[in-house]
């Protein structure tokens, strides 16, 4: 256990995220003598798109980007002794080890030493009993594709401590990815809400990568980021009484400063007083922050209460098809030519097929899909507008009606459309619910543990 300082960096927000900002992180990391780098790489519906790749081939099911985040530093951070923490296993964590463990063997690396969590999916009879219970009526006669439970940072802290150098998980909360080497490197008992609740929330400024340094903070003429395009990705300093202050990795752009850091803290927040996790229920309503110069602030004044009784449990299940098409109008009455394309297409397929008609350029970023704000505010007279129709349904023919009709658009009027393209996709609907913890059997194994 010690009571230093522990760095950790992170270098990936989500599951497509850019995978060049490792190196400077690692860099950083480095110079300062070690620390810990994490990848944050799921979202709600990237693990049950993991399962379909899983499903299609057993090899697949973990974070396609794997080796683009990982291969260029994997010998830097085993030289540094960075240890790597991600949940870039998505639906198959043990493929996801076996590739980086091969990555290591093809640059001649010494075999590191990897675990790998275990137990987020739910995929027993009596898992699925449990969720009919929780669900009722809702899950029945539903194609589930997933169904999983968030982990916390206990099998992350474990690992480590007995000597792991890089974890690979599924489903762990985001926060959670940084708790756990906190965890282990300071030895705090599982029950310090306080701590446990502030090395959290730092958990929460890194989860989103580039977010708290600047990116998605950037307003030009109103907030603006130096050198945003080359924005360094977070590292926080965490104290052993879990105060942090929060940086990035050096010699890069983007800006960590009081408003960056509080944008980021209120992130996703619904109650500051009550943000729960798998670990702790964090209390940020009396945070302080303090900037300290050179791309620092220091966070103050969170602390912790007991974790929630039960565990957050997200099910996906197959959602019919999704059509979309778009089709473009400039000049003259081009909104109104817009408005009557999206009428034409929906007299054509009937009331029993709900459209979602928005105009680009005009209205379409509203949750709208009964089309009330097209109604409500009149044509506007936009002159340049690109019209996105969408409609889902359990029968792909039907739904590839949607693709048809918008390109027959092109001749079949209003005056002067073009530009049309369609896609068609499976669509993946999600459920959430809480399940007792003792439902959930998770531990984890060294790599050389599990069967191949």
């Amino acid at each position: 256990m010690s009571q230093s300082p522990l760095l950790i960096g992170c270098a990936s927000g989500f599951s497509g995220d850019r995978t060049d900002g490792a190196a400077a992180v690692v860099r950083t990391l480095a110079a300062q003598g070690g620390g810990t780098l994490i990848f944050e790489t799921l979202a709600e519906r990237t693990l049950a798109l993991a399962q379909l790749a899983r499903n299609d081939d057993p090899r697949r099911g973990y974070e396609p980007l794997l080796d683009e985040l990982v291969g260029p530093i994997l010998g830097d951070c085993l030289r540094s002794g960075i240890n790597i923490v991600s949940n870039f296993g998505a639906a198959n964590p043990p493929a996801a080890a076996r590739r980086i463990a091969e990555l290591a063997r093809e640059q001649g690396l010494p075999a590191p030493r990897i675990a790998v969590v275990y137990g987020d999916t739910l995929n027993t009879p009596a898992h699925r009993a449990l969720l009919s219970e929780r669900l009722g009526a809702a899950l029945e006669g539903l194609d589930i594709v997933s169904a999983t439970a968030y982990l916390g940072a206990t099998e992350i802290a474990q690992a480590l401590a007995a000597g792991a150098q890089i974890v690979v998980a599924g489903r762990v909360a985001d926060p959670s990815l940084t708790l756990g080497p906190a965890l282990a490197h300071f030895g705090w008992d599982a029950a310090d809400w306080p701590r446990l609740g502030r090395a959290t929330m730092a958990g929460h400024m890194l989860e989103c990568g580039l977010q708290v340094t600047g990116g998605y903070f950037c307003v030009p003429g109103l907030k603006e980021v130096p050198d945003v395009h080359a924005a360094g990705f977070p590292i926080a300093e965490i104290q052993a009484d879990g105060e942090f202050v929060i940086g990035k990795a050096a010699d890069t752009g983007g800006a960590v400063d009081a408003r960056t850091v509080k944008e980021q803290l209120l992130y996703e927040v619904h109650d500051p007083a009550r943000y729960l996790t798998p670990d702790v229920v964090a209390d940020l309503s009396q945070a302080r922050v303090v900037e300290l110069g050179g791309n620092r602030v220091a966070v103050h004044g969170i602390t912790g209460h007991a974790r929630p009784p039960e565990l957050k449990v997200n099910v996906c299940y197959r959602g019919g098809w999704l059509a979309e098409a778009e089709i473009s109008y400039a000049g003259v009455q081009a909104e109104a030519r817009a408005r009557l394309a999206a009428d034409i297409v929906q007299k054509r397929l009937g009331s029993a097929f709900k459209l979602r008609a928005d105009l680009i350029g005009a209205v379409s970023i509203l949750g709208d899909d009964a089309g009330e704000m097209l109604g409500a505010l009149g044509d506007g007279h936009a002159r340049d507008v690109r019209l996105r129709l969408a409609g889902e349904h359990v029968d792909r023919a039907q739904a590839e009606r949607v693709l048809r009709e918008v390109t027959a658009l092109y001749t079949c009027g209003p005056a002067g459309g073009g530009g049309v393209r369609t896609a068609l996709r499976p669509r993946l609907n999600m459920m959430s619910c809480t399940i007792p913890r003792e439902a959930v059997q998770s531990g984890w194994n060294f790599l050389e543990e599990i069967a191949p």
